[in-house]
């Protein structure tokens, strides 16, 4: 996978008073300051990896790495392919017993199953099994018709749309909650599309940037800041109120 061109936006390297105790919402200094420091600590992430490459693959996986890690989700893949199960049509024509055998790897095969097979027959009966017809629709568009699907919320209608029809919607997990409660934020209402809402209104709304920052805040998340923080070596220690110990994880 080629590597991007360098995110070019000059942004904060500072952010508000970390010791300020009450949690308070994210300024637009405090959301450019995170970005900066995850940037200069760990570059490019390159995000969406794939084995095979293709918007295909990149669907599938953001279906099957639901609650569970990308390794997983990439034997599964691997089984997929070497099975010739890699078209719409193709999952939709394997019967859910060799599926179940083919994607167990990421966990919770039979729920995934029929996620993959109910995906499979909406892009097969509405947009002719090409996801170039669901890419070219317009973002909005595309999300309420992803959101209709049976298996596929909020967070995987953004990677779809973020990462395959490369359009700027940007994505909420566990993890981008976890690192904003930890540094002392509090987003109103803290429902999906509040903090959604949030990075829309305070970040340009670009492709590239979004695909950037979201992978690197998983990326964090996944090896610091985890359920059980390794904050000695965490880049932010002595900007977070963790860190600081003002405030519990």
């Amino acid at each position: 996978m080629s590597t991007p061109p360098e995110i070019i936006y000059t942004f904060s390297h500072t952010r508000s008073d970390p010791r300020a105790g009450k949690p308070t919402e994210p300024t637009r200094q405090d959301i450019e300051w995170l970005f900066t420091v995850l940037y200069d600590t760990y570059g490019p992430r390159n995000w969406w990896p794939t084995v095979h490459g293709g918007a295909f693959e990149l669907v599938i996986g953001a279906i099957l790495v639901q609650n569970i890690s990308w390794s997983n989700v990439e034997r599964a893949l691997i089984n997929l392919r070497e099975a010739d199960v890699w078209s719409f049509d193709a999952v939709l024509d394997t019967s859910d017993e060799e599926m179940h055998v083919l994607i167990r790897p990421s966990g919770y095969y039979i729920t995934k199953t029929r996620k993959l097979k109910e995906f499979a027959r909406f892009i097969v009966e509405n947009h002719g099994g090409d996801l170039g017809g669901l890419f070219a629709l317009p973002m909005e568009e595309m999300r309420e018709q992803l959101l209709l699907v049976w298996g596929i919320g909020e967070e995987t209608a953004d990677d779809i749309i973020l990462y395959g029809a490369k359009k700027p919607s940007f994505v909420i997990d566990a993890y981008t909650k976890r690192l904003i409660g930890r540094l002392g934020w509090e987003i109103e209402g803290k429902s999906y599309s509040a903090y959604q809402q949030l990075f829309h209104d305070l970040l340009p709304h670009d492709v590239q940037l979004f695909n950037e920052y979201h992978a690197l805040i998983d990326y964090h998340a996944a090896r610091i800041c985890k359920k059980k923080p390794s904050c000695d070596k965490c880049a932010f220690a002595n900007q977070c109120p963790v860190g600081l110990g003002v405030t519990q994880p």
